[in-house]
């Protein structure tokens, strides 16, 4: 049982690192937002193409006040609660399975 443990302990690591990557490339975009930068560079390319389909089906939704687009804020708030529901329920179980936490 202490493998399963230790199993879903990586898997919370493995997914909290990738929550906080994606957390940092959309604050990335925001911020190349702001600025005229030349969209065709590779490594822009690759970050729209990480988080177009986290913004993408926010943008939908009514979430723009004037110019400001507050698709950005809930994906956010999105990212951060995932993180915390399926992290917690990862360390929970390798808690269960007898890992050390």
């Amino acid at each position: 049982m202490f493998i399963f443990g230790q199993f879903f302990a990586s898997l919370a690591v493995l997914f909290s690192m990738l929550f906080k990557v994606v957390y940092f490339l959309l604050v990335i975009r925001i911020v190349v937002s702001w600025f005229q930068v030349g969209s065709f560079s590779e490594p822009l390319t690759m970050i729209y193409k990480i988080t177009d389909p986290i913004l993408k089906p926010l943008q939908k939704l009514p979430l723009q006040i004037g110019a400001i687009d507050f698709s950005p804020v809930v994906a956010f708030i999105l990212i951060s609660f995932l993180d915390h529901f399926v992290v917690g329920v990862l360390r929970e179980l390798a808690y269960r399975f007898g890992a050390v936490a």
